[in-house]
């Protein structure tokens, strides 16, 4: 499901070839968050201009969460990095808590998914 509408951007004046970049949502399907994730993210990438396909992924076994290393749900990956890296050696199908500022939230806000991408992009 991923693919890329748009080759480059425009990124604090410098042009940027996007050729290649992928997204990901990771996520369980109790997850209470993963929805609101979703549409935020894509929020965040209408407002960058950034037209790429989200690559959805259903982690169902504590098996796949220790493969793809999955801390929790929902978790986003940009080019395979966690926008929202953490020191963790237990995965497992949980939900994902995000220090956010206002307070602990099970999903990062728009603006904190806004930096994170920015500064994976430079």
């Amino acid at each position: 499901m991923t693919g890329i509408f748009s080759k480059h951007l425009s990124l604090n004046g410098i042009n940027m070839d996007l050729t290649g970049l992928s997204i990901e949502l990771l996520y369980f399907s109790d997850c209470p968050s993963w929805k609101e994730t979703i549409d935020d993210l894509k929020d965040v990438l209408n407002e960058m201009g950034l037209t790429v396909n989200i690559s959805l992924t259903l982690v169902e076994t504590n098996a796949d969460a220790e493969k793809l290393k999955f801390p929790g749900s929902p978790t986003v990956r940009l080019n395979g990095q966690d926008l929202f890296p953490e020191n963790q050696s237990n995965f497992a199908l949980q939900c994902r808590i995000y220090h956010t500022p206002d307070g602990l939230k099970g999903t990062p806000s728009k603006e904190m998914v806004r930096e994170q991408i920015s500064r994976l992009l430079d």
